[in-house]
């Protein structure tokens, strides 16, 4: 007989049985444990891997796609430059020079060390300069001498390496500068250890005894003070993660530094957070990473950092604005002491060493954007570069800027417009001054300072390539160039030289085919009769400079700006052919006048201005450079005879203040006031160097100046300056075609036996008077001239 087969029961390790629901027990338990298991081991998993590729691609990103690198023109030192000892320390300091205690030797090539008047440094050879120490001697802020330690040579002028202006992070109000790993002083990144992150160099990215440590200090204090952060978390927060105070965005934190420990190396770390880290607010700039913030708060390389500098970075870390030694120097002192404190108890210091830095007192320099990056000049260079289509990354981009000139050109316009300031204090003006300078070379075009406002802090507002301003008398020189063209293109035209007479006196001009009339005033409504054009732009007399536009044709004197010389463009349309133009009743900005005036200095050139060389890659390969050769707009004639002219606004014209103050260089120049007294104007040149100063308000109040008072003070002094220890030229006669005649300058004709005063006149040959002056047989009184150039 079969027997039903009997189902045995599973049996457990100790020989237990289990029921079928037993067995779907066990089971069920095992799920609800092992699945949360799996799915978080597969959730983190799958965001280690994610976090994985996006630590990879920054991490790449930041090693490869470094932002376009801006430098000035090479450092050119010279006896006679403007600078004091804190001058060419901040420029040895941009160039990355250490500083030193002692004298440095012959070897110690890119160290210097400074005295009370005096600076000693040691050229890199690679810059081609000298190879043995240097002495600077300093006399009343400029160079007195440049002489060799060793062989006792004198240097007239030293070249150094180009020096990095800034780099281009897009269009933020973020000062940023990259520094390498191993430019760091050591004391520095042990202020920051000490302070953030003590165990940096041993912990995976999390460091648990400073979390349990965090929590059990605010637990006590029974509120949040202290978290538990690392390093790395900090970086992580700042560098890939946007702000927010959650649960999740803490695990998405704790994560993404485990990774980045084990994709990065611990210097590179570090090296990223000194970079990223937040340093403070200074005017609108936020101040990010420890080389930017080391230029502006102590105006050095960071690496020539003291101790207590370093510690006083450190502390700001935490909380940067309270601790900014700008508007809380106390709490920035016990800030930086208490760093100090913590680097000795590390044993990163002795304590002794810690207490003598922490009894001296805080010092920090002036808030530095103006004079150390040349904002108003970089912000012109990136809206170039972009219009170019030049890639922001991976550029190296060598500029036309002088930092020297630069510096100086900043410090003496706002010296200058402080002083317009006082002049002007009488009218209660809601606004300060405001003023612009543009310098460039004449032969090249090169833009060596650019000043578009007296502060970039205060106001980004770029004068000196925005601000659309009336020229005033400047544009007079413009109609006797279309004058002295009209010789060359019209025969029908009689001469039309700088001896040329007109009457100076009260007239009614008809234009616009008889529908319009314009009747022009000189300065006091003072007349001076018949006078040469010589005279007449000297003493910018409006009424004769309107009848010389008269007599040459009001379309040419427009064509000649226009299409000529090619001022008319998109945004700018030029000027009508109307009367008023001859007295500069258009707009136009100061770079563009300076592009114009450029024409002349340069013998009738366009000569555009610039501010780009060349770029390159990484490698050193050319991308682009600054080749467009000049185009003729203008005879080298025409050009000549204008720009002797305007040295007799100089000599003895609107603009003769000048040598009273004591530039004696030779010099061609035109004052200018608008109608309304609204804008004042100096621009001028010598064969080296030309510069355009504007003075007004933003809002167009009057400023009841004329270019002599506002302008020409600020002109000077830069000039004086900039040409200083330089051996000036004389403006080159064109060869072959030009002239010199002796004639009488109130007449205009050869000067004869009786004339008082005699000039030697230039004339395009065949121009020159073939009559001589009979006007002298008696007493002759000049008439008196006005002091101004006013309309």
């Amino acid at each position: 007989m079969a027997y039903p087969a009997r189902r045995v029961a599973p049996t457990g390790s100790r020989g237990h049985t289990y029921s079928p629901a037993r067995l779907r027990l066990v089971v069920t338990l095992l799920s609800l444990v092992t699945l949360p298991v799996v799915v978080g081991t597969s959730v983190l998993i799958y965001y280690y891997l994610r976090y994985n590729v996006m630590v990879d691609r920054r991490l790449q990103g930041e090693r490869f796609g470094v932002p376009a690198r801006l430098y000035a023109r090479p450092v050119l030192l010279r006896v006679g430059l403007p600078m004091g000892v804190t001058g060419l320390v901040k420029v040895l300091n941009g160039l990355k020079y250490e500083q030193q205690a002692e004298v440095p030797g012959a070897a110690a090539e890119g160290t210097f060390a400074t005295g009370r008047e005096s600076v000693v440094f040691v050229p890199r050879r690679a810059a081609g300069g000298p190879t043995e120490a240097v002495l600077v001697g300093f006399e009343k802020d400029r160079i007195k001498e440049m002489r060799g330690l060793a062989s006792k040579r004198v240097y007239p002028t030293i070249t150094l390496e180009p020096e990095l202006i800034t780099y281009l992070f897009g269009d933020d109000r973020e000062k940023r500068r990259m520094v390498k790993y191993r430019e760091l002083p050591d004391h520095l990144v042990k202020a920051v250890l000490a302070i953030e992150d003590r165990r940096f160099f041993s912990h995976p990215g999390l460091d648990p005894f400073r979390i349990v440590g965090a929590a059990v200090r605010n637990i006590r204090a029974e509120s949040y003070i202290q978290g538990g952060s690392t390093i790395t978390q900090q970086l992580v927060k700042n560098f890939f993660l946007t702000p927010e105070r959650t649960m999740r965005r803490k695990l998405q934190e704790a994560l993404l530094a485990f990774v980045l420990e084990r994709r990065a190396e611990k210097t590179d770390i570090l090296e990223l957070y000194l970079n990223e880290v937040y340093l403070g607010q200074v005017g609108s700039f936020s101040i990010h990473g420890v080389g930017e913030a080391a230029r502006m708060y102590f105006h050095k390389d960071v690496g020539n950092l003291t101790l207590g500098e370093g510690a006083l970075l450190a502390g700001m870390i935490q909380s940067p604005n309270p601790y900014n030694p700008y508007r809380h120097a106390q709490r920035a002192t016990e800030r930086r002491n208490q760093v100090l404190r913590a680097m000795a108890e590390a044993g990163f210091v002795e304590e002794a060493t810690a207490e003598a830095a922490a009894r001296q007192p805080v010092r920090v320099q002036a808030p530095s954007v103006d004079t150390v990056e040349a904002p108003y000049f970089v912000d012109l260079v990136k809206a170039q570069l972009a219009q170019r289509g030049v890639p922001a990354q991976n550029m190296i981009v060598q500029t036309s800027l002088d930092l020297s000139l630069q510096s100086f050109a900043q410090r003496v316009l706002s010296d200058g417009l402080a002083k317009v300031d006082k002049m002007v204090r009488r009218r209660k003006s809601k606004e300060p001054v405001q003023g612009a300078l543009v310098a460039l070379e004449p032969r090249t075009g090169a833009i060596v300072a650019l000043v578009g406002g007296r502060a970039y802090g205060t106001s980004q507002y770029n004068r000196a390539t925005t601000a659309r301003r009336q020229p005033g008398s400047t544009f007079k020189p413009f109609v006797y160039l279309a004058a002295f063209e009209a010789t060359f293109e019209d025969p029908s035209l009689p001469p039309i030289t700088p001896a040329t007479v007109v009457e100076d006196a009260p007239s009614v001009f008809i234009y616009d085919n008889g529908r319009q009339e314009y009747t022009p005033a000189n300065y006091e409504d003072k007349y001076l009769g018949y006078v040469t054009l010589r005279r007449a732009l000297a003493h910018s007399l409006n009424a004769a400079t309107v009848k010389v536009a008269e007599m040459v044709g009001y379309d040419r004197m427009a064509r000649l700006w226009n299409k000529k010389m090619g001022m008319a463009t998109a945004g700018n349309p030029g000027i009508r052919p109307f009367p008023s133009a001859a007295l500069g009743a258009f707009e136009a900005t100061p770079l563009e006048m300076a592009a114009a005036f450029n024409v002349l200095a340069a013998g009738g050139l366009k000569v555009e201005p610039m501010t780009v060389l060349s770029v390159a890659d990484d490698k050193g390969r050319l991308i682009a450079q600054n080749e467009k050769p000049p185009a003729r707009v203008a005879r080298a004639e025409s050009a000549y005879l204008v720009v002797n002219m305007m040295r007799s606004v100089m000599n003895n014209g609107t603009a003769a203040g000048a040598r009273s103050m004591g530039f004696t260089a030779d010099a061609a120049g035109k004052t200018g006031t608008t109608n309304d007294m609204r804008d004042a104007w100096f621009i001028g040149f010598t064969p080296e160097l030309l510069t355009v100063v504007w003075v007004g308000f933003d809002d167009n109040t009057p400023l009841n100046l004329s270019g002599a008072r506002a302008a020409l003070p600020i002109w000077v002094e830069f000039m004086k300056g900039a040409l200083a220890g330089i051996k000036t030229g004389h403006f080159a006669v064109p060869a072959g075609n030009v002239i010199f005649a002796e004639i009488d300058p109130q007449t205009g004709l050869l000067a004869g036996p009786g004339c008082p005063s005699r000039l030697a006149e230039s004339f395009i040959a065949g121009t020159e008077p073939q009559e001589y002056c009979t006007w002298h047989s008696g007493d002759f009184q000049e008439p008196e001239m006005p002091d101004d150039d006013l309309p």
